[in-house]
């Protein structure tokens, strides 16, 4: 049995990681939370659990918690129950809705009973990770892999590696969205750049070009922290791929490792270029979107959401229209990572430890391709399953969709890959780099020593 310590330590976990939540607008409008790690390299256990059985015909019912509260949105998966259901009379779904910060506040509570619903949100990451270690979840790597890996070949494998943790799946994806560079093509145009940049060498000469012309090549939202965050880990990222975040995670490497110290040299190669509007060090993310929504900056590097908060942040409440483009994070010329790799997050399903095989088997028909497309056409997701890009008619978030679904690894947010507190401190030292007051090396070293303390 779990001693009340880790209880204790699993609730300290889960309320303070509801602080960081909140750092940008959930879904396809913003992640619910922002980083945990994709699979890691720990070995799976040399005896995995059977797969579930076949469903039955005795009267099961399946307890169903999520967050979707808008009200198509819940009548979409009220939908999909119906449905299930219909097929499966002896099944009955008992669906619980509630608002971001409830369900959390709730589930803590349920948590520290040990009687977790049988399916439950989930942005995968430290806290999915600790309800595992507490085994308040099902392992359900048998039944991905049963028939051949026939569900696990169904999603994009960077998604499905993000509800992995020591080499078991306890989750699934149903949603997930990357970050990456929105830019303004009239400007890009006016300063002579044909095509967008895909190594960090031409971005620099994009930045400079942008410069040349009289623009302000790139909004950032430094008071806020966590954007200028996003510009670190893409370059860590990039510089030394899954490796070296699995081998800093474990305490096998570290997070002053070369790969990080370099991302803040690379940073500051970006930042003497003076690329980012004035006062950016103490910008919201609000003045960012405002920045790139009234066409007065070339390009931001934000999540899948940023269209809508640009539009809404601008005076006319249009924002740029159709001279908006997209791109992915450019290569780092001599870096180990994947350039297909992706940084970013998004919703998924844990299951709970007393999940019946109906509820898997329910799972399942929540993650088919039919049921992808239909939630991909209200705007509830950007699918993870082949065949629901069916559902995405926005050009920009079908390209991010297959941007994502290529990746093999899946770098989540970092504030939710790591410990919350870790995830402030990485916040904190990036804003250190850019406003000169810590060295990359000095960042990396507090980097690895909130890790090593928080990852005890």
């Amino acid at each position: 049995m779990k001693s009340y310590r880790l209880f204790s330590t699993l609730t300290a976990l889960v309320v303070v990681a509801m602080l960081f939540t909140a750092c940008a607008p959930a879904a396809t409008t913003a992640p619910a939370a922002t980083t945990a790690p994709a699979a890691t390299t720990a070995p799976a256990a040399t005896t995995a659990p059977a797969a579930t059985q076949a469903p039955q015909e005795e009267k099961v019912t399946i307890t169903w918690w999520h967050i979707s509260t808008a009200a198509d949105h819940k009548a979409a998966w009220q939908k999909l129950a119906d449905e299930y259901m219909a097929a499966h009379p002896n099944v009955t779904i008992e669906i619980t809705v509630l608002e971001n910060e409830a369900f959390k506040t709730k589930l803590t509570t349920v948590m520290q009973s040990g009687e977790p619903p049988d399916i439950f949100q989930s942005w995968g990451g430290g806290v999915m990770n600790e309800y595992a270690n507490a085994g308040l979840l099902k392992d359900i790597t048998a039944d991905l892999d049963a028939n051949g890996g026939e569900w696990r070949n169904t999603f994009s494998p960077g998604a499905l590696g993000v509800y992995a943790y020591q080499g078991k799946n306890y989750g699934v994806p149903w949603d997930m969205g990357m970050v990456g560079f929105w830019y303004n093509t009239d400007l890009f145009a006016q300063a002579g750049i044909d095509a967008p940049p895909t190594t960090w060498s031409e971005l620099l000469e994009d930045v400079q070009k942008l410069k040349d012309a009289g623009a302000t090549p790139i909004a950032l939202a430094g008071g806020d922290k966590w954007p200028a965050m996003f510009w670190w880990a893409y370059l860590a990222t990039r510089i030394g791929g899954k490796a070296a975040f699995d081998a800093a995670y474990s305490g096998q490497g570290s997070f002053a490792d070369a790969p990080y110290v370099q991302a803040g040299e690379k940073l500051l190669e970006l930042a003497a270029l003076e690329p980012f509007q004035d006062g950016f060090l103490g910008a919201t993310y609000g003045d960012q979107a405002t920045a790139m929504g009234n066409g007065k900056a070339a390009m931001e590097l934000m999540g899948q959401w940023a269209p809508a908060v640009e539009a809404d942040n601008s005076a006319d409440k249009k924002g740029i229209g159709d001279k908006l483009g997209w791109f992915p994070f450019p290569m780092v010329e001599g870096g180990a990572g994947d350039p297909a790799d992706a940084f970013g997050g998004g919703n998924g399903f844990a299951i709970g430890k007393n999940a019946s095989p109906e509820a898997i088997d329910f799972v399942k028909y929540l993650t088919r391709s039919q049921s992808q497309v239909e939630l991909a056409k209200l705007n509830l997701s950007l699918p993870v399953v082949k065949g629901g890009e069916a559902g995405v008619t926005d050009a920009s978030l079908l390209t991010i969709q297959k941007s994502a679904a290529a990746a093999k690894y899946f770098q989540l947010y970092l504030d939710q890959a790591l410990p919350p507190a870790t995830g402030s401190v990485i916040n904190d030292s990036v804003q250190g780099i850019l406003a000169g007051t810590l060295s990359p090396e000095q960042a990396a070293q507090t980097i690895e020593e909130s890790a090593r303390q928080e990852l005890k």
